[in-house]
């Protein structure tokens, strides 16, 4: 076989369509939003809140959060719902 019979009349290479570039294009994206989500993240960490304010001015710690606190009574409600089955 001889070089021009392998060759399709009027094939270009991949590199010249425009619809590759599209394909390729979307995942490259992703990956390079993602690295600079990771500069951020590892930039600008969340601080460690250690203690709150309620309502009244006094702090409360948030590692153990006292039911009697009145923001913490949803998400109480909630996990004892959850934890009993509904009952």
């Amino acid at each position: 076989m001889t070089e021009s019979s392998l060759k399709t009349p009027g094939a270009v290479p991949w590199w010249q369509i425009k619809m590759m570039w599209l394909v390729i294009a979307g995942p490259v994206l992703v990956v390079v939003a993602s690295f600079v989500t990771l500069g951020f993240a590892l930039r600008y960490p969340d601080p460690v809140l250690e203690h709150s304010q309620n309502q009244s001015g006094q702090a409360t710690s948030t590692q153990t959060p006292d039911t009697e606190h009145t923001g913490y009574k949803p998400a109480m409600n909630a996990r004892n719902h959850a934890a009993t089955g509904g009952k």
